[in-house]
């Protein structure tokens, strides 16, 4: 510290230790009321971070709570397919954007919902353009849910770190696969989140196996899982380990994943309701 401190660190260019580190965060809209925000994340690409963030939506909105989801995975957004959410027009005026609802009343955003009929035009975006869509479908968008699950891309690049920069996360859940990789994959994500302060409320685990039709045995397609010992590694509950299911993987593609009826996810909504101590609406 300079030995004629003002303390107005404004006025001041010294890195010394009495500065204080400046909020990146984003304010909500005036309009929005956001109880918690929980991202959905994963160091590397294609382990299912959106059928994570469906299914813990459609359980979340089953124990009486009003959700939300923000796709913040602009290049690759699949959100709204999984709730047949298809020439669905985004209403907006001079206060901001009003998120369209599925039929059980999950709220969301969504890239894909603006691009008209054509839902596999592709976004050719350069990086800031695909960070500034996020902060502003948070920023623009009025907000009225209990949870807001953002749905990340994968990777520690601009739009996770914007993420984690912008929003006020209560939390992440990690999403993982069984390869032995999945150490390296947990590892990125959690060194991140620890980076940024932010709490990880947990490890989700997909394509862990493949039930017999038969006899019933589980099949170790990807190999036997280490899920559990990196969990232990990490002192990071559990949450779930979801199984390849031809059942849950027809509702996504037909746009009826609130029918989905398997208790795979069951303990990673108890784990966020207890964890953020939510309260549903009376």
């Amino acid at each position: 510290m300079a030995e004629e401190c003002t303390h107005n660190c404004s006025t001041c260019s010294a890195n010394c230790g009495s500065r204080k580190q400046e909020s990146l965060l984003i304010p909500a809209n005036a309009l929005s009321e956001v109880k918690h925000v929980v991202g959905v994340v994963s160091g590397k690409g294609g382990v299912g971070k959106s059928l994570v963030t469906t299914m813990l939506a459609v359980l979340l909105q089953r124990e009486g709570y009003k959700v939300g989801i923000l796709d913040a995975d602009i290049t690759g957004p699949s959100i709204p397919k999984a709730f047949g959410m298809k020439n669905v027009e985004v209403y907006g005026d001079d206060n901001g954007m009003i998120p369209p609802s599925s039929k059980t009343g999950i709220d969301m955003i969504s890239v894909n919902l603006l691009l008209g009929d054509d839902e596999t035009k592709p976004v050719i975006w350069r990086g800031s353009m695909i960070a500034g869509t996020v902060q502003q479908f948070w920023k623009d968008t009025i907000w009225n849910v209990d949870v807001l699950l953002v749905d990340c891309p994968p990777g520690t690049g601009d739009v996770p770190l914007t993420v984690f920069q912008s929003l006020p996360l209560d939390g992440v859940i990690i999403v993982s696969s069984p390869q032995d990789l999945v150490s390296m994959i947990v590892s990125k994500a959690a060194n991140m989140a620890n980076m940024m302060n932010v709490p990880v409320l947990g490890l989700v685990e997909n394509l862990s196996y493949v039930k017999c039709p038969d006899c019933g045995k589980e099949i170790k397609v990807f190999g036997e899982s280490h899920i559990e010992e990196i969990a232990e590694k990490f002192g990071y509950d559990l949450l779930a380990r979801i199984p390849m299911d031809p059942k849950l993987a027809a509702l996504v593609d037909r746009g009826m994943i609130e029918l989905m009826e398997n208790d795979y996810m069951d303990k990673a909504a108890q784990t966020i309701i207890e964890k953020l101590k939510l309260q549903p609406e009376a």
